[in-house]
């Protein structure tokens, strides 16, 4: 009898372990502190009004993943855009990987953005984010290229991790007018988008390949593990991710962790999908993009702290009141404009735009 209750409590504090060590991952707190407000206007909280009350009509449970990836994508059919959309396909090492170009006139086909979308790996397409990738175009000149990753459930997670590496690739050598070695690239995305361009760069760095000229995260998820204090805190002032997150936050942590686990086949707190469980260091110059009122604020609090700790010229500019990827409202918020202005200003900083 003894030694059975010895051997269960052995197991049960090997299952904790694993769950802490494996599971979890490291304690990040040392990276919590505070990083000044960038933009705070007085017309901030207003602005965000309009926006809020159109993502709690919009953003509800319940609604299936056919219909939310057809009312993501009516945000870039909807609208007339000053500049051509042309079909493309990244091919590398036997993958190839589908895309659009977004081209403004007088672009330059050698200075080349790649640009990875968000949507929680799940929905979303170049085409949703056509009102980001059409800003950035027209701000900076630039060839920029969207990827359509393989998303899940109908693919695995590692999936869209290996198509964003094979487009990076590619681009480096083949641009909108066929194959032409890029003059400057650089690489940016939003939220699961910010993850896969945090996550290549680690990747990039650690495997010998040319490391982009600068990136850009937009909201980015750093941290799979859901640890970071934000996603508790902003849980009422996130109306996007609210409705997302709250399934995940109702069982215990340890579960989430086991479940996501089981789900992804790779453990929550693994660098390959936690860009900030990995060296920071010797990282091209980076610009993250926040709002101090969603969820992934500490995500990206956390990666700049550690970032900048580590060496690499990692910077964040922050706006309050502002929702998940606010930039993609750029027709509602001023300061979705304020917020390509600066990236337009950092991509010509670090030579990345064409004007």
């Amino acid at each position: 009898m003894v030694s059975t209750l010895i051997l269960i409590a052995a197991i049960i504090f090997a299952l904790v372990l694993f769950t802490r060590n494996h599971l979890r991952g490291a304690d990040l707190s040392a990276y919590d502190a505070e990083i000044p407000v960038t933009f705070d206007g007085p017309d901030a909280a207003k602005h965000a009004e309009a926006v809020n009350t159109y993502l709690a009509q919009e953003f509800t449970m319940g609604e299936s993943l056919k219909a939310k990836r057809r009312r993501f994508d009516q945000g870039g059919l909807t609208r007339d855009f000053d500049c051509t959309f042309q079909a493309g396909v990244a091919e590398h090492d036997g993958l190839s990987v589908p895309g659009e170009w977004t081209l403004v006139e007088g672009a330059d086909p050698d200075k080349r953005l790649l640009y990875l979308h968000g949507g929680a790996f799940t929905v979303g397409s170049p085409i949703s984010h056509r009102p980001i990738t059409y800003n950035i175009a027209k701000r900076t000149g630039c060839a920029v290229f969207t990827p359509d990753y393989r998303l899940m459930p109908e693919h695995k997670r590692m999936d869209g991790i290996l198509d964003s590496r094979t487009s990076y690739l590619w681009l480096l050598e083949n641009g909108p007018n066929g194959r032409a070695t890029a003059d400057t690239i650089a690489v940016a995305g939003d939220s699961a988008g910010g993850n896969l361009t945090l996550c290549l760069m680690n990747w990039l760095r650690d495997n010998g390949h040319s490391l982009p000229n600068a990136a850009i995260g937009l909201s980015p998820a750093t941290d799979s593990s859901f640890t970071s204090p934000s996603i508790q805190g902003n849980f009422e002032t996130d109306v996007m991710l609210k409705p997302l997150v709250a399934p995940l936050l109702k069982p215990p942590h340890w579960l989430l962790l086991w479940g996501s686990w089981k789900g992804l086949g790779i453990a929550p707190a693994s660098k390959t999908i936690s860009p900030v469980r990995d060296k920071l260091n010797d990282l091209p110059p980076t610009l993250i993009q926040v709002s101090t009122a969603e969820m992934l604020y500490d995500d990206a609090k956390r990666y700049v702290n550690k970032a900048q700790a580590a060496g690499s010229p990692v910077i964040m500019q922050s706006w309050s009141h502002m929702c998940h990827v606010w930039q993609i409202f750029d027709e509602m918020l001023p300061e979705a404009n304020q917020a390509f202005d600066e990236m337009a200003k950092f991509l010509r900083e670090n030579g990345a735009a064409a004007k």
